[in-house]
């Protein structure tokens, strides 16, 4: 399991689940051991033992396709914190969730404070979590090295270029960027990749697996 950062005051480590390779995030705060899961893909056995020697708080669901979410109810079952999710996502989960998270809510762990931002398209109730004094964002299926998270008609693919442009590219360039799948990117690189695809004329019909250089 990657360690990502260690800094006295901030532990987040990364595990990426077969068979679609989703990244599970653990996230401590040092300084008082609780800590938060985002998504829960499976391997539930591997991220309980990741999570010992910390005080898990709440699972932070980035959307509800089930590569995102089959270990969850095993996870709730076992560790009796509540999963937290975005109401328009809610029905796709193979449990309830507990919490019904909204766009600049607040999650705190122990001294950290991370931001939710609503970022429709991928799916309608697409979430991220940013740390912003420690400028980390994990981005679920809505960004990714080079493009977009892949959508099903062009209404989805407009609403995910906003979810991009208006509420994620505004962040420092500095912003690591941890999707919910593969390598890992900055907001600076993937403003620098949109900014070519925005100068360029698209046909109206575009959606699917966009990368931003090739479309």
């Amino acid at each position: 399991m990657p360690l990502l950062t260690d800094d006295g005051k901030l532990r987040i480590e990364s595990l990426a689940v077969s068979p679609y390779d989703a990244n599970a995030y653990i996230v401590v705060c040092a300084e008082t051991r609780e800590s938060v899961l985002i998504d829960a893909p499976g391997r539930a056995d591997l991220l309980l033992a990741k999570l010992e020697g910390t005080q898990p708080k709440v699972l932070l669901i980035t959307h509800g396709h089930f590569d995102h979410t089959g270990a969850l109810q095993a996870l709730r079952a076992k560790l009796g914190v509540p999963v937290a999710a975005h109401a328009a996502d809610a029905g796709g989960l193979p449990v309830s969730p507990d919490i019904l998270l909204g766009h600049e809510d607040e999650v705190t762990v122990g001294h950290l404070e991370l931001t939710v931002i609503h970022t429709p398209g991928h799916t309608p109730g697409g979430l991220c979590f940013h740390l912003a004094r420690h400028l980390r964002l994990f981005a679920g299926d809505t960004l990714f090295p080079g493009g977009p998270g892949r959508t099903g008609s062009p209404a989805d693919f407009q609403a995910i270029v906003t979810s991009i442009r208006d509420r994620l590219l505004p962040l420092p360039d500095e912003t690591a960027v941890y999707p919910g799948h593969g390598e890992f990117t900055s907001i600076g690189a993937c403003r620098a990749e949109f900014t070519e695809f925005s100068a360029r004329p698209h046909p109206p019909e575009l959606c699917g697996g966009v990368l931003w250089r090739d479309s």
